[in-house]
């Protein structure tokens, strides 16, 4: 006998997924899939194992569309208005809400359970890493990483242009002595690949539990020793210093978190920023310099920039 679910539909813009995705989360989502038209092509034209890819999801003039699965309740009709709530004061915190529509659909359990994996399958990231769902088979090729995700839990899947940048910049700094702390882990993607990238330790940190244990999850499919996923702030929970820390999250919140930042990075050490709109990177790298960071790389991926900022604490 099937359960009666509802599907909530968003529809939003690219840079404000993440902070839609973290409402649906703080309310007792039970799944949640992004279709962004422009993640879509990537994952038609880096993938290889469709059967049959239906182009009419790719619309680009539509936006983004998260979809949320709830089980009916009592407690429903209070998580939807918080939603409504939230996705009105996007526009308060610089995101674009995009068309902002929000539905709420009754769907049936087997239905929402399997009918958005059809749309993520394994995809390789970068030279080395290649995200595979749990679900999904794959003949991993000579040199290829292989990192297994359960995508529809956490903002985190190795399709979006924030993600894929970070996990470049990782293959690009990596190191077998590297120490990573990961902050905001989400899915717990980015510790997960610096740690099967060889780091010798990866901690990964978050303030939502439901993230904490999706990467908890997440870190158990990839049999790793190397890694720990905590709940908390940053710099409340960790003690030491990182050869490297990487945030993808908001460009207003990097910009916050800079300066505190520095005192847990080893002279010499990176700062991979990203989750930044293109609108947002000069600011973002000004007060990355007057917080005493040089900048060693911007790569941007349409409307994303991902920053790699070195340390030193000498200065001449």
């Amino acid at each position: 006998m099937n359960k009666d679910w509802i599907e909530v539909t968003i529809i939003t813009s690219s840079e404000a997924v993440e902070a839609v995705s973290a409402m649906l989360y703080n309310t007792g989502v039970k799944g949640v899939s992004i279709l962004d038209p422009l993640d879509m092509i990537y994952r038609r034209d880096h993938t290889t194992d469709w059967d049959y890819f239906d182009e009419t999801i790719i619309d680009t003039n539509s936006g983004v569309v998260v979809k949320g699965y709830y089980k009916r309740d009592e407690k429903f009709e209070g998580y939807l208005e918080e939603i409504k709530a939230g996705v009105n004061k996007l526009p308060e915190f610089g995101l674009d809400k995009g068309l902002g529509t929000i539905t709420a659909t009754d769907v049936k359990e087997q239905d929402w359970e399997n009918n958005w994996k059809q749309y993520y399958k394994p995809i390789k990231v970068g030279e080395k890493i290649v995200i595979k769902p749990i679900w999904e088979k794959y003949n991993k090729k000579p040199g290829e990483i292989i990192v297994e995700l359960d995508p529809g839990m956490a903002f985190g899947t190795g399709t979006h242009e924030t993600t894929r940048m970070c996990i470049k910049a990782l293959e690009r700094h990596v190191g077998e002595e590297s120490v990573v702390f990961d902050i905001g882990t989400g899915s717990g993607i980015l510790s997960i690949a610096a740690a099967k990238l060889g780091a010798k330790k990866t901690i990964g940190v978050d303030l939502d539990p439901v993230a904490v244990d999706s990467a908890k999850l997440n870190v158990s499919y990839n049999d790793l020793n190397n890694i720990e996923i905590i709940y908390g702030d940053l710099m409340e929970v960790i003690k030491g210093k990182a050869s490297i820390v990487i945030a993808n999250i908001m460009a207003d919140i990097i910009m916050f978190l800079t300066e505190q930042v520095k005192s847990f990075i080893v002279d010499g050490g990176y700062f991979i920023s990203s989750g930044i709109i293109l609108s947002k990177k000069d600011e973002v790298i000004n007060k990355l310099t007057q917080c005493g960071f040089k900048i060693e790389e911007i790569n941007i991926e349409g409307e994303w920039v991902c920053i790699v900022a070195s340390y030193s604490e000498i200065t001449i």
